[in-house]
């Protein structure tokens, strides 16, 4: 089971610091990672310290800054990061905070690996500042490949300049990480739900071999279902919960 954070578990929020898990799902997740059928990942744009911390629960994997952070049972990965990135990164960020202090609404965030501007609480006419001048700075860098940008709601991210996303990090984990993600029979399901663009990749990547679920309005998506909203993912989680219970019921009675 591989689970976004922002708008799949934890509501999303006018502030990105504010979004928190409810303890009701919280537990959910407590009480699936505890069965014998289940392995629980959290992958998220957040940094993993900020990911672990707001999720909170032991035994499960969490996946941070789309991959480049990964730690869990038996698992620990950390990409590294050139000197030469990360003074390209000080240096962008010096350059929109700059261009972006005088937009009301705008938040920069630096997670070590990539840095990620938000524009939900900016009006109108800033949200299409923002772009402007987010793409205006990144221009140089991106024609060197230096970097590479990616965007989701209400955000606009800077990575490393290379190919790993959320896509590929779930088909690492399920084929890097068998002892982990697979039981003892070597059976696997993969389940991913996601609500944003950024999930894209881990859809297109699971499509001919687990259930993809979009959280928010049904549309332009390459997963196969979809849930209305947080409420109804954590619905979902517990009747999936549910299932395993009276499935390990019935097999003991047997």
């Amino acid at each position: 089971m591989l689970l976004d954070y922002d708008g799949t578990l934890a509501p999303i929020v006018r502030v990105p610091g504010e979004a928190a898990i409810p303890r009701s799902t919280k537990d959910l997740l407590r009480r699936l990672s505890r069965t014998p059928d289940c392995r629980i990942a959290v992958v998220s744009g957040r940094a993993l310290k900020d990911l672990s911390a707001r999720v909170g629960i032991k035994g499960i994997v969490y996946v941070g800054n789309h991959g480049f952070e990964i730690r869990g049972p038996k698992i620990r990965f950390k990409s590294p990061v050139s000197l030469r990135y990360r003074k390209t990164l000080d240096e962008i960020k010096a350059k929109l905070k700059k261009r972006l202090g005088p937009i009301k609404g705008t938040l920069i965030e630096d997670k070590g690996f990539s840095l990620s501007v938000h524009y939900r609480l900016a009006d109108k006419k800033g949200k299409a500042a923002v772009k402007n001048e987010f793409y205006d700075t990144l221009f140089p860098y991106l024609f060197k490949k230096d970097v590479r940008t990616t965007s989701g709601k209400m955000i606009l991210e800077v990575r490393p300049p290379v190919s790993w996303n959320k896509g590929k990090v779930v088909l690492w984990l399920l084929g890097q990480r068998s002892d982990i993600i697979q039981d003892k029979r070597g059976k696997v399901l993969p389940l991913y739900i996601g609500d944003d663009t950024t999930d894209e990749d881990a859809f297109e990547s699971l499509k001919d071999r687990g259930i993809t679920i979009f959280v928010g309005r049904p549309g332009k998506t390459k997963a196969r279902f979809y849930l209305k909203d947080t409420s109804e993912v954590a619905r979902f989680l517990r009747d999936i919960l549910e299932n395993i219970t009276q499935g390990a019921r019935w097999r003991k009675k047997r």
